[in-house]
């Protein structure tokens, strides 16, 4: 199996960029379209849809108002890296790409090393990897 992901965004070229950029994943180039970008590595597409793509779907009723704001979080998608080093570079790389930092790397209760970010459009997504850097403990698990 595998799983494409995609994102509706305002400007497919510059999102599909910062993810490039941020992930050093490659363009799939095949699935290019005049409103549609993506990015592919082992097994996963990202795609960036253009705002035509909510007619294209049937989803023209559900497309946010161009003034609406940031829009609620309903989904994001999570990308595991290699290394707890990893999780920091992408940290520093997100705002220096024109994205943002949610919440700084941390450690999960579940022995995660995490960070949430956000890109140039306000869309949330984490970063993490299954160990934590040396020195750091698991958190407490939430009530």
């Amino acid at each position: 199996m595998k799983l494409w992901f995609n994102l509706f965004c305002r400007d497919v070229q510059a999102q599909m960029r910062f993810y490039a950029d941020l992930l050093g994943w490659p363009e799939a180039v095949a699935s290019r379209s005049p409103i549609y970008r993506a990015l592919a590595s082992e097994g996963v597409q990202f795609g960036f849809n253009a705002l035509p793509a909510y007619a294209l779907l049937g989803l023209a009723e559900r497309q946010p108002a161009p003034d609406a704001g940031l829009a609620p979080v309903t989904a994001y998608a999570t990308f595991m890296l290699d290394s707890p080093a990893a999780v920091d570079a992408a940290t520093v790389g997100a705002p220096a790409l024109g994205g943002g930092v949610v919440k700084a790397p941390y450690a999960t209760y579940y022995g995660q090393w995490q960070a949430v970010l956000h890109d140039p459009e306000g869309h949330v997504f984490r970063v993490s990897v299954q160990q934590l850097p040396d020195g750091a403990a698991p958190a407490a698990p939430p009530r």
